[in-house]
């Protein structure tokens, strides 16, 4: 069975009108799909139009050109009433109600059901008192918004949309001023309110490692280009982030899904083999000083040059010794020889670094870093097989 959107964009122009100008197109041509039950996150640079994009949908802006379905009903067909029980907002904004106390502002999520007076019955106190529970707020009905931490005022202003019983939740950048704990747990509980409450929740966010792990779907925005969507995986395994976030100097990792500085590399490639929590660290620490990690599957070929990663790649964390070939630069000092350089990790406090035949014990990745900036680049034709016998 197909599924249906409750939210449907075609052709849609987003963008400014403007009384005595040409009007300020900010893009063109979306065609997008918001389905309920999945949480999807809307990615892009400053200016973008991300926000411009979440208010032409939430009605806040008239649209340009093109359709918004609601439902499958034109969104100009609404009314203000009927809008503000299909579609609950939250904006950036910080909340300044610090004068009244949780559950009061959770209330006025009711304000579409109790009228001009705004008196809440039985099933409306059932409603907010619901809504708290729903973001783990409850026990901070009666304290003043004021008292609140800035993660814990937007888990109040998220119960707010709820108390709104709307289908479909809009946010604009949720965890922007929040700290990584709270980030963490607000795309944490939006995740898990659009499994269990059947929602359909749409996020703007620069949060991209976040946005990666937690979200169903992902719009890319970017200006002049085509809007690309798709769950994370297919976008990144078709290269679309590759061409997303290609920018000078900075890179994304496919293999990691996150971004990374582009610097020179060293020549020196280092197979690091062990216990792989300190493995996968050491890995890191190489790949922020210039130096080469190479993984387990560089062992498969015992016949070409096999550097696999570069400053841009991930840190590797592999059970067992690595052979690798090392393809590097020629220097004065080293000129015609040969060295090995390889890293076991035993342990936090145990790291073995062998050159050649030599072996040095490390007691931890500072050291082991000082050690290996010693060395100058080499030549080294030479595959390694073994680590130790």
């Amino acid at each position: 069975m197909q599924r249906q959107p409750v939210i449907e964009t075609s052709g849609l122009i987003i963008g400014y009108a403007r009384k005595y100008k040409r009007s300020r197109i900010v893009h063109d041509d979306l065609n997008l799909r918001l389905y309920k039950g999945e949480l999807t996150s809307l990615l892009g640079l400053n200016g973008a139009g991300k926000s411009t994009l979440l208010h032409t949908i939430c009605g806040f802006l008239p649209a340009l050109g093109g359709d918004v379905l609601v439902n499958g009903r034109p969104l100009s067909k609404y009314s203000q009433v009927e809008m503000s029980r299909i579609i609950g907002v939250v904006l950036t904004d910080k909340t300044n109600a610090g004068g009244i106390t949780v559950v009061e502002l959770v209330s006025l999520g009711r304000h579409p059901y109790t009228g001009f007076f705004g008196r809440l019955g039985a099933e409306d106190r059932l409603v907010v008192e619901q809504s708290l529970d729903a973001v783990g707020m409850a026990h901070k009905s009666k304290d003043y918004i004021s008292e609140l931490s800035d993660g814990e005022r937007q888990k109040v202003m998220i119960a707010k949309a709820l108390a709104q019983q709307c289908p479909i939740i809009i946010l604009d950048e949720p965890t922007a001023y929040l700290d990584v704990t709270s980030r963490i747990e607000i795309m944490s509980l939006l995740h898990r309110l659009s499994v269990e409450q059947k929602k359909a929740i749409l996020l703007s966010t620069h949060d991209l490692d976040l946005a990666i792990r937690m979200s169903d779907c992902l719009w890319l925005q970017e200006q002049e280009r085509d809007m690309k969507c798709g769950t994370p995986e297919d976008l990144i395994l078709s290269g679309a982030f590759e061409t997303f976030f290609d920018k000078r100097g900075v890179k994304f990792d496919s293999s990691t899904g996150k971004l990374t500085a582009e610097k020179p590399s060293s020549p020196i490639a280092i197979a690091v083999e062990g216990d792989y929590k300190t493995s996968y660290w050491v890995g890191n620490a190489l790949i922020r000083n210039g130096f080469r990690a190479v993984s387990e599957s560089a062992s498969a070929s015992a016949s070409a040059s096999v550097a696999l990663a570069t400053s841009v790649a991930a840190p590797v964390a592999v059970a067992t010794s690595v052979a690798v070939d090392v393809d590097v630069a020629e220097s004065e000092s080293a000129s015609g020889t040969a060295s090995e350089f390889k890293i076991r990790c035993e342990a936090p406090n145990k790291i073995l670094l062998q050159t050649g035949d030599k072996v040095q014990t490390l007691n931890s990745v500072a050291e082991l870093i000082t050690a290996l900036r010693q060395y100058p680049p080499v030549i080294a034709r030479k595959l390694l097989n073994e680590f130790s016998k």
